[in-house]
């Protein structure tokens, strides 16, 4: 089945192209043996909120690991802002990482600092603000997120998940990013704190001039946040040569995708996933037993 896509012939046109914030090119991450993404082509201009969606072991946050750099393609390019990642300087990369922020899927807050101190520091390892101005910026940013000033000097084992998740946030927008990456920014939580933090990342692409990009399985974040849905499949379910993006469209489309594979996940349903299970199983007995006989 052909992946749905909007990105339409304009975006390779001279004024798209110049909006494009961050391109993958023929990317291929592998591990060993074990390619986990392959031939992925992507673009994503300023401005948008792009979630990418799939299933577990698909490939979704090693892709989002190597949009900043964090993990080396085997084969492909990545750029941001025009510059391939992987031939800048050491220097030179962690310059374009000022201008990004991720959030973690736990948060990663430093548990030996107190919640004012995680927020801080990007601002004290990357400007020279005074500790008046950078107190000012915490603060700010601290209100954004919702969370009130008592939480400052508490530590993170001190505070929910939620108040974590809602901290990694803050500390995320510290030096206002051009881009924002989020990691399962619901994952653990409760329906109505997931609801929250949906509803901060829509208020910061408001108040900031931000792109994001936000990998999750839940379709409610999915629906709710993104203009746009990239939807992965696990290769190992792929043929050699079907791609990996099996959707790429608008968030309010998804529902009617052509390709029943991406309805299954929009709906939940496991039917074909079980069915394949119970194929793969009797293989695998089959394949068994003829080594018992052989």
């Amino acid at each position: 089945m052909i992946a749905q896509t909007t990105e339409s012939t304009s975006v390779d046109d001279a004024s798209s192209a110049d909006r494009v914030l961050v391109e993958v090119e023929q990317l291929t991450v592998a591990f060993g043996r074990q390619v986990v993404l392959r031939g992925i082509d992507l673009r994503i201009r300023r401005g948008e909120t792009v979630a990418i969606l799939g299933e577990s072991g698909c490939g979704k946050t090693v892709l989002l690991k190597t949009l900043v750099a964090l993990q080396r393609p085997t084969k492909g390019r990545v750029l941001f802002d025009g510059q391939d990642l992987f031939q800048l300087r050491s220097f030179e990369l962690a310059k374009q990482r000022i201008r990004m922020g991720f959030v973690f899927q736990q948060a990663a807050l430093f548990d030996s600092m107190t919640i004012g101190e995680n927020i801080a520091f990007p601002l004290r390892q990357h400007t020279q603000m005074s500790e008046t101005e950078i107190q000012t910026i915490v603060r700010d940013r601290l209100r954004e997120v919702g969370l009130p000033e008592n939480v400052l000097r508490k530590k993170p084992g001190e505070i929910s998940g939620g108040m974590r998740k809602r901290v990694g946030l803050a500390r995320a927008l510290a030096l206002e990013p051009e881009l924002m990456l989020y990691d399962e920014p619901t994952t653990g939580l409760d329906p109505i704190m997931s609801d929250v933090i949906n509803e901060l990342i829509l208020r910061t692409r408001r108040e900031h001039p931000v792109t994001s990009i936000i990998v999750t399985h839940d379709m409610r974040t999915a629906t709710k946040v993104a203009d746009r849905i990239v939807m992965l499949y696990p290769l190992s379910r792929l043929g050699p040569g079907e791609p990996q993006i099996i959707y790429d469209g608008p968030a309010a489309g998804i529902e009617a995708a052509a390709d029943d594979r991406v309805i299954q996940f929009v709906r939940g349903e496991a039917r074909e996933r079980l069915m394949e299970l119970s194929r793969n199983e009797l293989s695998h007995q089959v394949g068994m037993g003829e080594a018992a006989h052989g």
